[in-house]
């Protein structure tokens, strides 16, 4: 490829470059056939004002390239896997965009000894699995929930009203415990629920409240509802007949500066005995 000096490129008019921004400099040059290759090869490592500048340069690129007889197959493969995955994380953040704001009460929901399950069962967890996701998705939809985040055998969803979180998860464990599992093995469900005000970013929420709800699911054991102090305030005064809250304590949850009070969430068909939390209990003069 001939290089080009700074006069030589100077006398070239603005046609001779696939990118000609809004300040007047100009990039990629498309003056000859060595060029329009080098321009197809940097293409994607070049930036760009925004994605109508992008399409343009793109539009000239291939135009050049018509021109010299280059067939720029790869090249059109990479801009047609940038274009979908570049879709993708579009139709995300709008997505993201319509989740519920202010005070919110999350529900962490993941499988119990799932690398146990794994052994079991073999190549046949991956139907467990989806058996599971399929179930916690029809409960916190029917209840009003908005899916956040799906991950291996964990659900994170979002409510905008605390109550609806409350019955998503009585829903989830009743299911669980009334499905019959292949082989007859038993599929035991951590539900966690907490309520704050996270804040709402194009990738997701972030702040102490997603972490509080993570670290209150995995104090969970499987079958068990376990609340924060805000999420049971939030639910009480209109949880369902016949639903009661056990107080189970302060406990020091990794990762956070302050105990947090916990309490389990009863029904007359639900398990009722479970070991203490999994996680640290402060002593009764810390209560």
């Amino acid at each position: 490829m001939t290089h080009l000096d700074a006069k030589s490129r100077a006398r070239l008019p603005d046609s001779a470059f696939a990118q000609v921004d809004a300040r007047g400099r100009r990039r990629l040059p498309i003056n000859d056939e060595a060029h329009v290759r080098n321009a197809l090869s940097r293409f994607n490592q070049t930036t760009f004002e925004d994605e109508a500048a992008r399409d343009r340069a793109r539009m000239r690129l291939l135009k050049a390239a018509k021109k010299y007889g280059i067939v720029p197959v790869g090249f059109m493969t990479g801009q047609l896997r940038n274009v979908r995955l570049r879709g993708e994380v579009e139709a995300r953040v709008s997505e993201v965009r319509t989740l519920p704001t202010g005070a919110v009460t999350f529900l962490l929901a993941d499988i119990e000894d799932s690398t146990g399950l794994v052994r079991q069962l073999g190549d046949r967890y991956g139907e467990v699995l989806a058996d599971v996701r399929a179930l916690l998705g029809a409960a916190v939809r029917a209840s009003g929930g908005r899916e956040v985040d799906v991950r291996a055998d964990e659900l994170l969803a979002v409510f905008k009203r605390a109550p609806g979180a409350l019955d998503a998860a009585l829903a989830i464990q009743r299911k669980a415990l009334a499905r019959v599992w292949p082989d007859n093995i038993r599929v035991m469900v951590r539900v966690g629920l907490h309520t704050g005000r996270p804040t709402l970013t194009d990738t997701g929420y972030v702040g102490l409240a997603v972490n509080i709800a993570a670290r209150v699911c995995f104090a969970a054991h499987g079958g068990q509802i376990v609340l924060s102090r805000a999420a049971r305030d939030a639910v009480d005064a209109s949880k369902p007949p016949g639903i009661g809250f056990r107080d189970l304590g302060l406990y020091q949850l990794h990762g956070l500066a302050e105990p947090e009070a916990l309490f389990q969430a009863e029904a007359g068909d639900l398990l009722v005995d479970f070991p203490a939390p999994r996680t640290t209990a402060t002593s009764d003069r810390d209560r």
